[in-house]
C-alpha cells in the first residue's frame, strides 16, 4: 500500500487557503467505532482549520449501509441553499475468517463509486479495509499518515475544483 508520505500533493493545502466556507457532510459507521471516531476527529480538524462547516454527521450501522446513508444525506439537502458540497464516507472493515470481508468491501466500494457517477457532488471514500486492527492505527497518525485528515483534504480540493469550474471561486 502506498504511504501518504510518497504523495506530496496530499500535504499541499496552500490552494485551499482561499476556499470560503466549504460545506461537508459526514456519513460514518457505528461498527468499529473507536477507529471511525479517530477518522472523524482527523477530518473535523482539517475542515475546521479551513473554516469549513460540517452540516451533517450521520451514523449508519455498518459499511454496507454507507452508500445508502450518503444518498439519504444528499436527498435531504439537495434542494436547500446550504447543501453539502462534498460527502465523506467513513468506516472500517477488518478481515475475519470468512469471505464476508470481501463482499462488504466490494459492495461499499461499488456503492460509493456509483454515487460519484450519479450525484452532482463528490463522495469521498474514507473506508479503511484492514487485515487487523493494528493496521488502522498505522493509518491514523502512524507510518501511513492520517486517513481522516487526507479524506478531508480530498473533499476540500474537490469542492475547490467544483467551484472553480462553475466560476464560484
Amino acid at each position: 500500500m502506498a504511504q501518504s508520505n510518497s504523495s506530496v500533493s496530499l500535504h499541499d493545502t496552500q490552494s485551499l487557503e482561499q476556499l470560503k466556507l466549504p460545506r461537508v457532510a459526514i456519513v460514518h459507521t457505528e461498527w468499529n467505532d473507536k477507529i471511525v471516531r479517530e477518522l472523524k476527529n482527523g477530518c473535523e480538524s482539517i475542515i475546521h482549520r479551513f473554516t469549513g462547516e460540517i452540516i451533517d454527521n450521520m451514523a449508519v450501522p455498518g459499511c454496507f449501509e454507507l452508500p445508502f446513508g450518503c444518498r439519504q444525506v444528499w436527498e435531504h439537502y439537495k434542494d436547500m441553499d446550504e447543501r453539502p458540497e462534498a460527502i465523506i464516507a467513513f468506516g472500517a472493515v477488518v478481515r475475519g475468517g470468512t469471505p464476508h470481508f470481501d463482499y462488504v468491501c466490494r459492495a461499499v466500494t461499488d456503492g460509493i463509486l456509483q454515487l460519484n457517477l450519479t450525484l452532482p457532488i463528490p463522495v469521498i471514500f474514507g473506508v479503511l479495509t484492514l487485515d487487523n486492527e493494528d493496521q488502522a492505527w498505522e493509518r491514523l497518525g502512524g507510518d501511513h499518515g492520517h486517513k481522516g485528515e487526507e479524506a478531508a483534504v480530498a473533499a476540500l480540493k474537490m469542492i475547490r475544483n467544483s467551484r472553480h469550474k462553475s466560476g464560484l471561486m
